[in-house]
C-alpha cells in the first residue's frame, strides 16, 4: 500500500528544528545554508511587538524562495488570540510553509480552532486542502495534563513539542543542568506522542556556548526516545546529528537482522532468527530506524 503524504510528513526524519528569528533579516534570506532537518521562521517571542508585521513579510516572501522550497519550512505564528495569529497565519499558509508550529497549546480545542482557520486559508488561496502540517507547543502545566487529548486533536499534527522555559516557570522553579523538573513533562509529551503516532520534540537548549550541557541534554533526550529537539544556534547542528547516528556496531547488528529477516520472507518462513535466537518485529523496526540514521548522519564519530 502506498504511504498517504500526511503519513509520509509524520515520519519524517527531524533530528534538529533550527529557530530562525522572524526579524533577523540576514539569517531569514540564508537560512537555507544550514543543515537542519528543518528550517523554523519564528513570529512569536524572538520577535518584538514593533517588528511583528516587518517579520511576517520578511518571512512570507523567504518561504517563496527556491532554495527554501528543498527544505522543510516551519513557521512558529503568534497565538490566534493575540493582535498578530490570524496575520501571520495568513502570511505563511498563503507563502506555502511545510507546517505551521502553534505556541502555548494548552487545549486540544487550541488545535481545532487554527486547523479551521488554515483549512479556510488553503480553500480561498488554492493550496492543496490538508498540505498544511501542525505542530503543537506545550508550554504549561494545563498543556501537560492535556497532552493525549491535544496529540489526538488533527490529523494534520506530525508531532508535539515541549516549551520549557514557561513551563518551568508556572512550576516556579528554574532549569537545572539534570532536567529533573522536566523529566515529567518529556515522559507525558512522549507517551501522549507514540499513542496518537506523531512525533515528539524537545525543547531548546538556551546556553550556546556550553557543548557539553547540550550534548548531556541532547543524549537524555534520544535515550527517552525523543524525534529531535528545536535548536537556537547551527552549530548544534552537527553535535545533535552525529549524536544520533549509530555507531558502527549498531550498524553492523542492524545489517544482520534485516538481511535475516529478508532471508525468512524469501523462504516462507514465518519466525525471524538470527544467531539461534527470535527476532521480533519490534527488532526489526528498531534495526530500519538504526540503517535510515545512519543513512542520514554516517557513523557516529565518538
Amino acid at each position: 500500500m502506498t504511504p498517504t503524504s500526511a503519513q509520509l510528513r509524520k515520519s519524517r526524519t527531524r533530528r534538529s528544528m533550527l529557530f530562525i528569528p522572524g526579524a533577523n533579516a540576514a539569517m531569514v534570506s540564508n537560512g537555507f545554508i544550514y543543515g537542519a532537518d528543518a528550517l523554523m521562521f519564528d513570529l512569536e517571542d524572538s520577535v518584538i511587538l514593533r517588528e511583528k508585521d516587518a517579520a511576517r513579510r520578511l518571512v512570507y516572501h523567504a518561504l517563496q524562495h527556491p532554495l527554501y522550497r528543498e527544505r522543510e519550512t516551519i513557521v512558529r505564528v503568534n497565538a490566534l488570540d493575540s493582535a498578530y495569529g490570524l496575520a501571520d497565519l495568513e502570511a505563511v499558509v498563503r507563502g506555502g510553509a511545510d507546517i505551521v508550529r502553534l505556541p502555548k497549546t494548552d487545549t486540544a480545542q487550541d488545535v481545532t480552532d487554527i486547523e479551521s482557520e488554515i483549512a479556510r486559508i488553503e480553500a480561498e488561496c488554492g493550496r492543496e486542502p490538508g498540505s498544511t502540517g501542525l505542530l503543537a507547543a506545550i508550554e504549561s502545566p494545563q498543556g501537560i495534563t492535556e497532552a493525549v487529548a491535544i496529540a489526538n486533536a488533527s490529523p494534520r499534527l506530525i508531532g508535539i513539542a515541549l516549551g520549557a522555559e514557561d513551563y518551568v516557570r508556572n512550576l516556579r522553579t528554574e532549569r537545572s543542568a539534570e532536567g529533573v523538573e522536566l523529566l515529567f513533562a518529556r515522559c507525558a509529551i512522549l507517551q501522549a506522542a507514540r499513542a496518537a503516532g506523531i512525533q515528539a520534540f524537545d525543547t531548546v537548549y538556551s546556553d550556546a556556548s556550553n557543548d557539553a550541557g547540550f550534548l548531556h541534554e541532547a543524549a537524555h533526550i534520544k535515550q527517552l526516545g525523543f524525534d529531535g529537539k528545536s535548536l537556537i544556534n547551527p552549530r548544534q547542528i552537527e553535535l545533535l546529528h552525529n549524536l544520533y547516528a549509530p555507531t558502527r556496531k549498531e550498524v553492523d547488528h542492524a545489517q544482520q537482522v534485516i538481511e535475516a529477516a529478508e532471508a525468512s520472507a524469501r523462504e516462507g518462513r514465518g519466525v525471524v532468527s538470527l544467531n539461534g535466537k527470535m527476532v521480533d518485529s519490534p527488532v526489526i523496526e528498531r534495526a530500519r530506524l538504526v540503517l535510515s540514521r545512519a543513512t542520514l548522519s554516517g557513523i557516529r564519530q565518538e
